[in-house]
């Protein structure tokens, strides 16, 4: 271990004082600088084990499924688990209200069902996100009216945000990316100022907190997925969170096919004018309750690696930690992201860096692309409902400034991705990622 140790702060004394020998350190061996390489060009893995498995599965778990079968219970209102997950959803993140979703998708479509976004409204949100943010407001028929990010985060630029309203702006949409909070003093404030209500995007941001409250709370309403990759999960799930009474029966409504609550039995009374079935199954709450006997635990591992990790990364030039704002109490972890400067690496190619740390055992992706420049959202501006409702000339100009958000752009083109997983072992797994990482550097020129 003592030589492992040594060999690791040998290469970050050459990453950042230049080349050659650090003074004091003994002179290493012809084997010993062959183990030193990048295992791209034949050296041994810096990460030679292997990260915790995703999901967790246990007894509970296991026997969650089998007691909802055997039960014959397995739709919401037959059974009591997602009941019973909601109330204590609902006690974790302190919200006064919690509803059970099929997916993070359904707690959007919810959402935005339950205000009433429709046809030739707009609602603003950020490029900088999965697909299914892009895909429930135009599902409205409403557009989305993409703000540039801020790359130092990664988040929505709450300052560029009053900029893009209109006066047929219907909510804002803000995205904690990640599992960190976007900006939420600046956007919270925003959408008073102009009577906007704020729905947070909290799907990857279980447990995330902006200043001692749990993300999701904070807004009218948050909406989190439980998806298989996702820090609390049920292989596809999600919730809807709010403090406000009106717009938790609104949400209810919504999510089972317009219907009135009920205790028992079925009900037949409506509310609203449209709704869909997004309910949860009874699976997918036992599953839940089994799965969040470990989430708070976990949820600290993972902030105490990131933190950790964060520290040795900082000290790689070229090598850029996402921003956390100053109201962030706690992210969440889903993602750990940096962004990557090839020119401190020899101008070393993203996609040569993310092969070469995967040869180091060290598995990494590049994140999103540009969707905002993709053909899945340009096609918008063609199709046909949309130019029935918005006409032409405002389709075109909502795809120009749809495609001008530069900030992304540099995003896509930087980001490096470890996924939450990768943050649940020991803090040596962090000190063997970094390792990896300066091998990489040190050699980077040998490996353009």
């Amino acid at each position: 271990m003592q030589n492992h140790v040594t060999r690791r702060k040998f290469l970050g004394s050459t990453t950042v004082a230049g080349a050659g020998l650090a003074v004091g350190l003994p002179q290493i061996t012809r084997g010993a600088e062959a183990a030193a390489k990048p295992a791209a060009l034949g050296g041994s893995k810096a990460f030679s084990g292997s990260f915790p498995g995703w999901p967790v599965v246990e007894a509970a778990e296991e026997e969650a499924v089998l007691a909802t079968l055997r039960s014959k219970h397995w739709y919401r209102g037959s059974g009591k688990n997602v009941a019973r997950f909601e109330d204590a959803y609902q006690q974790l993140t302190g919200a006064r209200h919690a509803l059970a979703t099929a997916s993070g998708t359904a707690a959007l479509t919810t959402a935005l069902g339950a205000l009433h976004v429709g046809p030739g409204d707009e609602v603003i949100t950020t490029p900088y996100t999965f697909v299914a943010t892009y895909n429930v407001i135009v599902l409205n028929y409403a557009l989305p009216i993409f703000v540039d990010v801020d790359p130092e985060s990664f988040q929505i630029d709450a300052d560029k945000i009053e900029a893009a309203i209109t006066p047929q702006t219907k909510a804002l949409l803000p995205v904690h990316i990640a599992g960190s909070p976007a900006d939420l003093d600046k956007i919270l404030a925003i959408g008073q100022r102009h009577k906007l209500p704020v729905i947070e995007d909290a799907c990857q941001a279980h447990l995330g907190e902006w200043r001692g409250r749990k993300v999701g709370t904070l807004g009218l309403a948050g909406c989190f997925s439980f998806q298989a990759s996702k820090n609390l999960n049920s292989g596809e799930g999600g919730a809807v969170l709010t403090n406000d009474d009106q717009f938790a029966d609104a949400c209810y409504h919504f999510h089972t096919q317009g219907q009135a609550k009920k205790v028992t039995g079925a009900s037949f009374s409506y509310a609203g004018t449209r709704g869909s079935n997004l309910r949860l199954c009874e699976f997918q709450g036992g599953l839940l309750l089994a799965q969040m006997t470990r989430v708070v635990a976990q949820t600290q591992r993972r902030t105490e690696n990131a933190q950790y990790l964060t520290q040795l990364l900082r000290e790689i030039p070229g090598i850029t930690p996402a921003k956390l704002y100053p109201g962030t109490t706690r992210s969440a972890y889903h993602l750990y992201m940096f962004r990557y400067d090839p020119e401190r690496f020899a101008r070393l190619p993203r996609a040569k860096f993310l092969a070469a740390l995967g040869k180091e055992g060290v598995g990494a992706s590049g994140g999103y692309g540009p969707m905002h420049r993709g053909a899945y959202v340009a096609n918008l501006a063609q199709d046909p409902h949309f130019l029935k409702v918005y006409g032409e000339k405002r389709m075109q100009t909502w795809l120009e400034q749809t495609r001008n958000c530069p900030q992304n752009d540099r995003v896509c083109e930087q980001a490096v991705w470890f996924t939450q997983n990768m943050l649940l072992g020991p803090r040596t797994d962090m000190d063997q990622i970094a390792e990896a990482i300066r091998k990489i550097q040190k050699y980077a020129a040998e490996l353009v």
